[in-house]
Protein backbone atom coordinates (compact mmCIF):
# COMPACT_ATOMS: atom_id res chain seq x y z
CA UNK A 1 0.00 0.00 0.00
CA UNK A 2 1.18 3.54 -0.75
CA UNK A 3 1.49 5.25 2.61
CA UNK A 4 0.11 8.72 3.38
CA UNK A 5 3.60 10.09 4.00
CA UNK A 6 4.58 9.33 0.39
CA UNK A 7 1.31 10.62 -1.04
CA UNK A 8 1.62 13.83 0.99
CA UNK A 9 4.82 14.62 -0.88
CA UNK A 10 2.88 14.35 -4.16
CA UNK A 11 0.74 17.38 -3.21
CA UNK A 12 1.66 21.03 -2.81
CA UNK A 13 -0.41 21.44 0.35
CA UNK A 14 1.20 23.43 3.18
CA UNK A 15 2.92 20.75 5.33
CA UNK A 16 2.33 22.83 8.46
CA UNK A 17 -1.47 22.54 8.12
CA UNK A 18 -3.53 19.49 9.08
CA UNK A 19 -5.76 19.54 6.02
CA UNK A 20 -9.08 17.79 6.74
CA UNK A 21 -11.14 19.75 4.22
CA UNK A 22 -10.55 18.04 0.89
CA UNK A 23 -14.33 17.98 0.45
CA UNK A 24 -14.62 21.73 -0.02
CA UNK A 25 -12.25 22.42 -2.91
CA UNK A 26 -10.09 19.34 -3.32
CA UNK A 27 -6.32 19.38 -3.80
CA UNK A 28 -4.30 18.75 -6.95
CA UNK A 29 -1.18 16.50 -7.12
CA UNK A 30 2.06 18.01 -8.36
CA UNK A 31 2.15 15.91 -11.54
CA UNK A 32 -1.42 16.82 -12.49
CA UNK A 33 -0.79 20.46 -11.68
CA UNK A 34 2.28 20.35 -13.94
CA UNK A 35 0.24 18.92 -16.82
CA UNK A 36 -2.37 21.62 -16.28
CA UNK A 37 0.32 24.28 -16.53
CA UNK A 38 1.75 22.62 -19.65
CA UNK A 39 -1.64 22.98 -21.31
CA UNK A 40 -1.68 26.65 -20.37
CA UNK A 41 1.78 27.14 -21.87
CA UNK A 42 0.72 25.41 -25.08
CA UNK A 43 -2.23 27.77 -25.30
CA UNK A 44 -0.08 30.86 -24.79
CA UNK A 45 2.58 29.80 -27.30
CA UNK A 46 0.09 29.54 -30.17
CA UNK A 47 -3.29 30.87 -29.05
CA UNK A 48 -4.98 30.83 -32.46
CA UNK A 49 -3.77 27.35 -33.35
CA UNK A 50 -4.80 26.05 -29.92
CA UNK A 51 -8.22 27.69 -29.57
CA UNK A 52 -9.38 27.88 -33.18
CA UNK A 53 -7.99 24.70 -34.70
CA UNK A 54 -7.07 22.19 -31.99
CA UNK A 55 -9.47 22.73 -29.10
CA UNK A 56 -12.50 20.79 -30.35
CA UNK A 57 -10.42 17.64 -30.82
CA UNK A 58 -8.61 18.09 -27.51
CA UNK A 59 -11.87 18.48 -25.61
CA UNK A 60 -13.36 15.46 -27.39
CA UNK A 61 -10.39 13.37 -26.23
CA UNK A 62 -10.79 14.60 -22.67
CA UNK A 63 -14.55 13.93 -22.71
CA UNK A 64 -13.90 10.40 -23.98
CA UNK A 65 -11.67 9.68 -20.98
CA UNK A 66 -14.20 11.24 -18.62
CA UNK A 67 -17.09 9.35 -20.23
CA UNK A 68 -15.33 6.04 -19.69
CA UNK A 69 -14.69 7.00 -16.07
CA UNK A 70 -18.28 7.98 -15.22
CA UNK A 71 -20.11 5.47 -17.44
CA UNK A 72 -21.54 7.81 -20.07
CA UNK A 73 -21.35 8.43 -23.79
CA UNK A 74 -18.93 11.35 -24.31
CA UNK A 75 -21.50 13.10 -26.52
CA UNK A 76 -23.83 13.26 -23.51
CA UNK A 77 -21.25 15.17 -21.45
CA UNK A 78 -19.97 18.72 -21.52
CA UNK A 79 -17.36 20.35 -19.34
CA UNK A 80 -18.47 23.14 -17.02
CA UNK A 81 -16.57 25.13 -14.40
CA UNK A 82 -18.27 23.54 -11.41
CA UNK A 83 -21.30 21.53 -10.39
CA UNK A 84 -23.23 24.64 -9.42
CA UNK A 85 -22.91 25.90 -13.00
CA UNK A 86 -24.07 22.59 -14.43
CA UNK A 87 -27.10 22.37 -12.18
CA UNK A 88 -28.10 25.97 -12.88
CA UNK A 89 -28.17 25.05 -16.58
CA UNK A 90 -30.29 21.99 -15.81
CA UNK A 91 -32.72 23.96 -13.63
CA UNK A 92 -33.37 26.48 -16.40
CA UNK A 93 -33.88 23.69 -18.93
CA UNK A 94 -36.97 22.43 -17.08
CA UNK A 95 -39.15 25.27 -18.30
CA UNK A 96 -41.11 25.45 -15.06
CA UNK A 97 -44.62 26.89 -15.15
CA UNK A 98 -46.77 28.60 -12.52
CA UNK A 99 -47.85 26.12 -9.87
CA UNK A 100 -45.14 23.55 -10.63
CA UNK A 101 -43.16 22.08 -7.74
CA UNK A 102 -39.57 20.86 -7.50
CA UNK A 103 -39.18 18.21 -4.79
CA UNK A 104 -35.93 18.17 -2.81
CA UNK A 105 -34.49 17.59 0.67
CA UNK A 106 -33.43 19.69 3.66
CA UNK A 107 -29.82 18.58 3.16
CA UNK A 108 -28.92 20.30 -0.12
CA UNK A 109 -25.97 22.57 -0.80
CA UNK A 110 -26.82 26.18 0.01
CA UNK A 111 -25.82 27.61 -3.37
CA UNK A 112 -28.19 25.21 -5.12
CA UNK A 113 -31.02 26.01 -2.71
CA UNK A 114 -30.61 29.62 -3.77
CA UNK A 115 -30.51 28.69 -7.45
CA UNK A 116 -33.74 26.69 -7.22
CA UNK A 117 -35.46 29.38 -5.17
CA UNK A 118 -34.53 31.92 -7.85
CA UNK A 119 -35.66 29.77 -10.79
CA UNK A 120 -38.90 28.78 -9.06
CA UNK A 121 -39.70 32.36 -8.01
CA UNK A 122 -39.33 33.59 -11.59
CA UNK A 123 -41.75 30.89 -12.78
CA UNK A 124 -44.14 31.27 -9.82
CA UNK A 125 -43.30 27.66 -8.93
CA UNK A 126 -42.39 26.12 -5.54
CA UNK A 127 -39.16 24.60 -4.28
CA UNK A 128 -40.22 21.95 -1.74
CA UNK A 129 -37.50 20.91 0.74
CA UNK A 130 -38.55 17.84 2.69
CA UNK A 131 -36.95 17.40 6.14
CA UNK A 132 -34.65 14.39 6.51
CA UNK A 133 -34.17 13.16 10.07
CA UNK A 134 -30.61 12.99 11.40
CA UNK A 135 -28.91 10.73 12.14
CA UNK A 136 -29.99 8.71 9.12
CA UNK A 137 -30.68 5.09 10.10
CA UNK A 138 -31.72 3.57 6.76
CA UNK A 139 -32.19 4.38 3.09
CA UNK A 140 -35.83 3.43 3.41
CA UNK A 141 -36.42 6.13 6.00
CA UNK A 142 -34.92 8.77 3.67
CA UNK A 143 -36.97 7.60 0.69
CA UNK A 144 -40.24 7.76 2.62
CA UNK A 145 -39.47 11.14 4.20
CA UNK A 146 -38.63 12.70 0.85
CA UNK A 147 -41.43 11.08 -1.10
CA UNK A 148 -44.08 12.41 1.29
CA UNK A 149 -43.53 15.72 -0.47
CA UNK A 150 -44.58 14.43 -3.91
CA UNK A 151 -47.89 15.85 -5.18
CA UNK A 152 -49.77 16.12 -8.43
CA UNK A 153 -47.93 19.40 -8.99
CA UNK A 154 -44.45 17.90 -8.65
CA UNK A 155 -42.54 18.38 -11.90
CA UNK A 156 -39.01 17.34 -10.92
CA UNK A 157 -36.90 15.69 -8.23
CA UNK A 158 -33.60 17.30 -7.22
CA UNK A 159 -31.24 15.80 -4.68
CA UNK A 160 -27.59 15.24 -3.87
CA UNK A 161 -25.91 11.91 -4.48
CA UNK A 162 -23.58 12.73 -1.57
CA UNK A 163 -24.62 15.67 0.58
CA UNK A 164 -22.11 18.41 1.30
CA UNK A 165 -22.42 19.56 4.92
CA UNK A 166 -23.89 16.32 6.31
CA UNK A 167 -21.68 13.93 4.27
CA UNK A 168 -24.41 11.39 3.55
CA UNK A 169 -24.91 9.15 0.55
CA UNK A 170 -28.58 9.49 -0.34
CA UNK A 171 -30.57 6.66 -1.98
CA UNK A 172 -30.71 8.36 -5.38
CA UNK A 173 -31.26 5.06 -7.20
CA UNK A 174 -34.61 4.33 -5.55
CA UNK A 175 -35.78 7.94 -5.42
CA UNK A 176 -34.97 8.51 -9.10
CA UNK A 177 -36.69 5.26 -10.05
CA UNK A 178 -39.85 6.42 -8.26
CA UNK A 179 -39.61 9.78 -9.98
CA UNK A 180 -39.25 8.20 -13.44
CA UNK A 181 -42.24 5.98 -12.76
CA UNK A 182 -44.30 9.16 -12.22
CA UNK A 183 -42.90 10.92 -15.26
CA UNK A 184 -40.83 13.43 -13.25
CA UNK A 185 -37.54 14.91 -14.37
CA UNK A 186 -34.56 13.83 -12.21
CA UNK A 187 -31.67 16.19 -11.46
CA UNK A 188 -28.77 14.98 -9.29
CA UNK A 189 -26.02 16.99 -7.61
CA UNK A 190 -22.94 14.78 -7.87
CA UNK A 191 -20.41 17.34 -6.66
CA UNK A 192 -18.78 14.86 -4.25
CA UNK A 193 -19.16 11.70 -6.31
CA UNK A 194 -16.51 11.35 -9.09
CA UNK A 195 -13.40 9.88 -7.52
CA UNK A 196 -15.23 9.24 -4.24
CA UNK A 197 -17.63 6.38 -5.01
CA UNK A 198 -18.12 4.42 -8.26
CA UNK A 199 -20.34 6.21 -10.77
CA UNK A 200 -22.14 4.63 -13.72
CA UNK A 201 -24.47 7.18 -15.28
CA UNK A 202 -25.96 4.67 -17.71
CA UNK A 203 -27.04 2.45 -14.83
CA UNK A 204 -28.23 5.37 -12.72
CA UNK A 205 -30.48 6.48 -15.58
CA UNK A 206 -31.02 10.09 -14.51
CA UNK A 207 -32.05 13.02 -16.70
CA UNK A 208 -29.45 15.57 -15.53
CA UNK A 209 -26.32 14.95 -13.48
CA UNK A 210 -23.47 17.32 -12.67
CA UNK A 211 -20.28 16.39 -10.85
CA UNK A 212 -16.96 17.98 -9.96
CA UNK A 213 -13.58 16.67 -11.06
CA UNK A 214 -11.66 19.16 -8.91
CA UNK A 215 -12.76 17.53 -5.64
CA UNK A 216 -12.16 13.79 -5.26
CA UNK A 217 -10.68 13.17 -8.74
CA UNK A 218 -8.00 15.73 -7.74
CA UNK A 219 -8.11 17.57 -11.08
CA UNK A 220 -7.36 21.33 -11.23
CA UNK A 221 -9.92 23.83 -9.92
CA UNK A 222 -12.65 24.73 -12.38
CA UNK A 223 -13.17 21.26 -13.89
CA UNK A 224 -16.61 19.67 -13.74
CA UNK A 225 -19.17 18.15 -16.09
CA UNK A 226 -22.85 18.18 -16.94
CA UNK A 227 -24.55 15.04 -18.22
CA UNK A 228 -27.93 15.27 -19.95
CA UNK A 229 -30.08 12.41 -21.20
CA UNK A 230 -29.90 12.36 -25.01
CA UNK A 231 -33.58 13.03 -25.71
CA UNK A 232 -33.59 16.12 -23.46
CA UNK A 233 -30.51 17.81 -24.87
CA UNK A 234 -32.38 20.07 -27.29
CA UNK A 235 -33.93 21.80 -24.26
CA UNK A 236 -30.56 22.66 -22.71
CA UNK A 237 -28.89 26.02 -23.33
CA UNK A 238 -25.79 27.61 -21.78
CA UNK A 239 -25.76 30.91 -19.86
CA UNK A 240 -23.92 32.47 -22.84
CA UNK A 241 -25.21 32.14 -26.41
CA UNK A 242 -22.15 32.08 -28.63
CA UNK A 243 -20.50 30.44 -31.65
CA UNK A 244 -21.83 26.98 -30.88
CA UNK A 245 -25.17 28.08 -32.28
CA UNK A 246 -23.54 28.72 -35.68
CA UNK A 247 -22.88 25.02 -36.22
CA UNK A 248 -25.15 23.33 -38.73
CA UNK A 249 -26.88 21.88 -36.87
CA UNK A 250 -25.89 23.08 -33.38
CA UNK A 251 -25.44 20.14 -31.03
CA UNK A 252 -25.64 19.81 -27.28
CA UNK A 253 -21.83 19.72 -27.11
CA UNK A 254 -21.22 22.61 -29.51
CA UNK A 255 -23.80 24.89 -27.87
CA UNK A 256 -22.34 24.45 -24.41
CA UNK A 257 -18.70 23.99 -25.34
CA UNK A 258 -18.15 27.00 -27.62
CA UNK A 259 -18.46 29.77 -25.07
CA UNK A 260 -15.96 32.31 -26.35
CA UNK A 261 -12.38 32.79 -25.20
CA UNK A 262 -11.54 31.05 -21.96
CA UNK A 263 -8.78 28.87 -20.53
CA UNK A 264 -9.71 25.18 -21.07
CA UNK A 265 -6.59 23.81 -19.35
CA UNK A 266 -8.43 22.49 -16.27
CA UNK A 267 -10.76 20.46 -18.49
CA UNK A 268 -7.87 19.05 -20.54
CA UNK A 269 -6.04 17.97 -17.38
CA UNK A 270 -8.92 15.76 -16.18
CA UNK A 271 -7.63 12.62 -17.98
CA UNK A 272 -4.23 13.15 -16.32
CA UNK A 273 -5.90 13.24 -12.88
CA UNK A 274 -7.82 10.04 -13.62
CA UNK A 275 -4.65 8.31 -14.78
CA UNK A 276 -2.63 9.63 -11.82
CA UNK A 277 -5.03 7.98 -9.38
CA UNK A 278 -4.92 4.71 -11.31
CA UNK A 279 -1.13 4.73 -11.20
CA UNK A 280 -1.24 5.26 -7.43
CA UNK A 281 -3.58 2.34 -6.66
CA UNK A 282 -6.28 4.77 -5.57
CA UNK A 283 -8.88 2.11 -4.75
CA UNK A 284 -6.59 0.91 -1.98
CA UNK A 285 -5.81 4.46 -0.89
CA UNK A 286 -9.52 5.32 -0.76
CA UNK A 287 -10.25 2.23 1.35
CA UNK A 288 -7.73 3.42 3.93
CA UNK A 289 -9.39 6.85 3.92
CA UNK A 290 -12.83 5.32 4.45
CA UNK A 291 -11.45 3.46 7.45
CA UNK A 292 -10.19 6.73 8.92
CA UNK A 293 -13.58 8.37 8.40
CA UNK A 294 -15.36 5.40 9.97
CA UNK A 295 -13.09 5.55 13.01
CA UNK A 296 -13.46 9.31 13.53
CA UNK A 297 -16.76 9.44 15.50
CA UNK A 298 -15.56 7.02 18.20
CA UNK A 299 -12.12 8.62 18.32
CA UNK A 300 -13.65 12.07 18.75
CA UNK A 301 -16.60 11.01 20.90
CA UNK A 302 -19.11 12.59 18.49
CA UNK A 303 -22.28 11.21 16.91
CA UNK A 304 -22.15 10.89 13.09
CA UNK A 305 -25.00 12.07 10.86
CA UNK A 306 -25.38 8.61 9.37
CA UNK A 307 -23.67 5.39 8.47
CA UNK A 308 -20.02 4.99 7.50
CA UNK A 309 -18.83 4.28 3.97
CA UNK A 310 -17.43 7.54 2.60
CA UNK A 311 -14.11 9.36 2.81
CA UNK A 312 -15.74 12.17 4.76
CA UNK A 313 -17.86 12.11 7.87
CA UNK A 314 -20.01 14.80 9.48
CA UNK A 315 -20.54 14.69 13.23
CA UNK A 316 -22.78 16.50 15.69
CA UNK A 317 -20.96 18.82 18.06
CA UNK A 318 -21.93 19.02 21.74
CA UNK A 319 -24.51 21.61 22.68
CA UNK A 320 -23.25 25.22 22.59
CA UNK A 321 -19.82 24.73 21.01
CA UNK A 322 -17.59 27.81 20.76
CA UNK A 323 -18.97 30.12 18.08
CA UNK A 324 -15.47 30.57 16.70
CA UNK A 325 -14.57 26.86 16.77
CA UNK A 326 -13.54 26.67 13.11
CA UNK A 327 -11.27 29.70 13.40
CA UNK A 328 -9.71 28.54 16.67
CA UNK A 329 -8.97 25.11 15.23
CA UNK A 330 -7.04 26.86 12.48
CA UNK A 331 -5.41 29.62 14.52
CA UNK A 332 -4.43 27.57 17.56
CA UNK A 333 -3.93 24.08 16.12
CA UNK A 334 -3.30 24.61 12.38
CA UNK A 335 -6.25 22.37 11.48
CA UNK A 336 -8.30 23.23 8.38
CA UNK A 337 -11.74 21.71 8.81
CA UNK A 338 -15.26 23.08 8.23
CA UNK A 339 -17.83 23.66 10.97
CA UNK A 340 -21.48 24.18 10.04
CA UNK A 341 -24.51 25.50 11.86
CA UNK A 342 -27.56 23.44 10.89
CA UNK A 343 -29.59 24.09 14.04
CA UNK A 344 -27.12 21.85 15.84
CA UNK A 345 -23.44 22.32 15.11
CA UNK A 346 -21.70 19.92 12.71
CA UNK A 347 -18.03 19.33 12.01
CA UNK A 348 -17.03 17.52 8.81
CA UNK A 349 -13.75 15.68 8.42
CA UNK A 350 -12.57 14.71 4.92
CA UNK A 351 -9.82 12.12 4.53
CA UNK A 352 -7.77 11.95 1.35
CA UNK A 353 -4.67 9.93 0.52
CA UNK A 354 -2.34 12.45 2.19
CA UNK A 355 -4.12 12.02 5.57
CA UNK A 356 -3.34 9.39 8.20
CA UNK A 357 -4.02 8.57 11.84
CA UNK A 358 -1.82 11.41 13.04
CA UNK A 359 -4.24 13.92 11.50
CA UNK A 360 -7.17 12.31 13.31
CA UNK A 361 -5.16 12.31 16.54
CA UNK A 362 -4.41 16.03 16.09
CA UNK A 363 -8.10 16.78 15.66
CA UNK A 364 -9.01 14.69 18.71
CA UNK A 365 -6.47 16.56 20.83
CA UNK A 366 -7.67 19.95 19.63
CA UNK A 367 -11.36 19.23 20.16
CA UNK A 368 -10.56 17.77 23.59
CA UNK A 369 -9.16 21.17 24.57
CA UNK A 370 -11.71 23.41 22.83
CA UNK A 371 -14.96 21.57 23.64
Amino acid sequence: MIEATHIRDEFVLDPDIVFLNHGSFGACPRDVLARYQEWQLELERQPVLFLARRLDELLATARAALGEYVGADPDDLVFVQNTTTGLNIAARALGLQAGDEVLSTSLEYGALDRAWEHVCARANARYVRMPVTLPVRSDGDVVEEVWRGATDRTRALFLSHITSETALRLPVEELCARARARGLRTIVDGAHVPGHIPLDLRALDVDYYSGNCHKWVCAPKGSAFLYVRRELQDEVHPPVISWGYADDPPTFVSRLQKQGTRDPAAYLAVPSAIEWQREHDWDTVAARCRSLAAAAPDRLGLEPTGRAGLQMVAMHLPESPPADLKQRLYDEFAIEIPVFDRGTGLIRASFQGYNDESDLDALADALGQLL
